[in-house]
């Protein structure tokens, strides 16, 4: 019995929010150990090595870096889906009024950070990275803005969680038309064949969650091939699942609940693990101070607070939307912040824009790092003080 109670706040640890953000930030302290020890050439083979078959009509032959970027990914981009449907079914985006202040906070926290970079940057050879700074992880941002606990008020995590989900939706849209080349339409349309198939199937009240997964799978390899990059195929996938405003469970929702625990505990963190295996040369440090290092961390530390309390501000101003329940503008701020976190989603987008160049992809991710770093530890003590300065002003709270 002592043994249950001392592990008790261990399990309950583990069931918040903030878990998953700090097992990613374990892994990416291994990964950064791993690049800079005796093991580091070793890990970067076994990344390379290729699993899978090949016959003259499939290919399935990659890299298990690729398989994890491309494969592990697209479910990660599935249980993103689902969110977004959701929250578009019976959530925080279900109607235009709760919908309109993340989608316009959303808007603002991409274009600012691309401006940001894309002015520094334009003309040179890492101007294809103008999407790095616009992302935000969901993981990182929702685990430190849960830690703070009641030190913010609960509309505000609710604001953050939206807020994610739309940037999210954005980052996907970018990805799949800027970050796509050589397209083969002959693929593009297999895969829209079958998403067609699996919106019939849905309209004929189809339940079983194997009629949309197995698909899906059809879905990811066609649009693998396609020059599309395949983790739009989680996204498509998650979209064709029904669910319903009611209470009882839906498919969505069922499906939700089985991947959570697999993309918080093992593909985000392994995704981490992975591409954060940063070797430390004289010249990243460098690099922070050249066009693309100053694009990605002033995008992300200033462009994201900036566009997201800004875009924020003016649909209040017009009456298009409403201030999260007993939130200030200085929380906004904060959580814009929290916002610059960009991290996994920052670092893949990275991969797709600097594909080949191994340096220049090296300094993007240390550039990276340290913008997120900063930008959530920026958040969490902005956030903080507020909760400070307002428990001293009214200490009944």
């Amino acid at each position: 019995m002592e043994q249950l109670i001392n592990l008790r706040p261990f399990k309950e640890f583990v069931k918040s929010g903030s878990f998953g953000g700090v097992l990613l930030i374990v892994c990416v302290i291994i990964s950064l150990i791993i690049a800079n020890s005796s093991l580091g050439p070793g890990f970067e083979q076994l990344l390379t090595t290729e699993l899978g078959f090949e016959t003259a009509q499939i290919h399935l032959n990659y890299s298990i870096l690729l398989w994890i970027n491309d494969g592990l990914m697209a479910i990660f981009f599935l249980m993103v889906g689902l969110e977004i449907k959701r929250e578009l079914i019976e959530g925080e985006l279900s109607s235009l009024k709760m919908a309109a202040l993340p989608v316009f906070a959303a808007l603002g926290g991409v274009i600012a950070p691309a401006t940001i970079y894309f002015l520094l940057n334009k003309n040179t050879e890492t101007a294809a990275g103008w999407g790095i700074p616009m992302a935000t992880d969901i993981a990182f941002a929702i685990a430190i803005i849960t830690m703070l606990g009641n030190k913010v008020p609960p509309s505000l995590k609710i604001f953050l969680a939206a807020l994610a989900i739309v940037d999210d939706l954005m980052a996907i849209l970018v990805i799949a038309i800027f970050y796509s080349s050589d397209l083969h339409y002959t693929f593009l349309l297999y895969a829209a064949g079958i998403f067609a198939m699996l919106l019939v199937i849905n309209k004929l009240g189809v339940k079983n969650l194997a009629a949309y997964l197995v698909p899906g799978v059809f879905i990811w390899y066609f649009i693998h091939h396609s020059g599309v990059h395949a983790t739009i195929a989680g996204v498509l996938t998650a979209f064709a699942i029904p669910t319903n405003p009611v209470s009882e469970e839906s498919p969505l929702e069922k499906l939700e609940h089985m991947l959570v625990n697999p993309v918080n505990f093992f593909i985000m963190p392994l995704f981490a693990l992975v591409n954060t295996n940063i070797k430390f040369e004289p010249e990243m440090v460098d690099g922070l101070t050249t066009t693309l290092g100053l694009g990605i961390i002033l995008g992300l530390v200033i462009g994201k607070p900036l566009g997201i309390a800004l875009l924020s501000w003016i649909s209040v101003k017009l009456g298009i939307s409403d201030r999260p329940k007993g939130a200030e503008w200085a929380h906004i701020v904060g959580v814009g912040m929290l916002g610059g976190i960009g991290f996994t989603m920052s670092v893949f987008i990275a991969l797709l824009s600097f594909s080949g160049k191994h340096l220049i992809l090296s300094e993007a991710k240390f550039s990276i790092l340290i913008g997120s770093i900063l930008s959530g530890l920026l958040g969490y003590v902005t956030l903080t003080m507020i909760s400070r300065k307002n428990l001293k002003n009214n200490p009944e709270l």
